[in-house]
């Protein structure tokens, strides 16, 4: 997570009402969990959802171990309490599909940060943002970064007419739920897809990465080491 990334937490969770909802799916280390529950207003209620099993937990850490899923549950843990919100977060230890009866109402922040494969990232968008508010914010991270998100962005979102795009931070995608009419629609369409470029140079990147030729990397204004978020 970038510090633009994380302010753009902080202000989308500082925006939800009192008594709204907030999800967020993939919460790694927890983080952005106590990002946003530190900055969501008193009588809002934080879910972090995360299996913590081990997979899917990183860049080139699609395959993990249950002790490694165990170490970072416990990692978890650790830092909400240090950041002094472990009582503001209620965690469900499970996969994102099998909470979805576990999170009454609808969503007025979701913040997607799960697996980064293309069918479970899908699901991910389709049925935990068909939770989302009228008005309410999505925000996925790794959109146009990580092939997979960027696949189910192009099978979901993007042509969809239910959520108006806003932008992004680095690779965290910022959504409107609103519905579109008219030209609105292809405009929308439009603006996501010309994301593409920015897509295909972060691939490239990685495969620099990956090939240990950083300095090439360099050329296109990276900074040769870090992982393009």
């Amino acid at each position: 997570m970038t510090p633009a990334q994380g302010e753009r937490l902080w202000d989308s969770a500082a925006a939800v009402a009192p008594c709204g909802t907030i999800v967020e799916i993939g919460s790694y280390r927890g983080k952005s969990a106590v990002v946003m529950a530190s900055a969501a207003a008193p009588g809002v209620s934080v879910t972090a959802i995360d299996p913590h099993a081990g997979n899917d937990r990183g860049p080139q850490q699609i395959h993990g171990t249950a002790d490694d899923g165990e170490g970072d549950h416990e990692a978890f843990m650790a830092n909400l309490h240090a950041a002094g919100v472990a009582d503001r977060v209620r965690h469900l230890r499970v996969f994102s599909h099998d909470a979805l009866d576990d999170v009454r109402g609808t969503i007025d922040l979701l913040y997607i940060d799960g697996a980064h494969r293309v069918k479970p990232a899908r699901d991910d968008i389709v049925q935990w943002g068909a939770r989302v508010a009228p008005g309410g914010t999505l925000l996925i991270h790794d959109s146009f970064s990580s092939i997979g998100v960027t696949l189910a962005l192009l099978t979901s979102l993007i042509p969809g007419r239910r959520f108006r795009y806003l932008g992004r931070d680095g690779s965290l995608t910022r959504y409107r739920r609103d519905d579109l009419t008219g030209s609105e629609w292809p405009r929308n369409v439009a603006r996501q897809l010309l994301e593409l470029g920015w897509f295909a140079r972060n691939v490239v990147i990685k495969v620099l990465l990956v090939a240990r030729l950083g300095s090439v990397a360099r050329r296109l204004g990276h900074d040769g080491e870090t992982w393009p978020y």
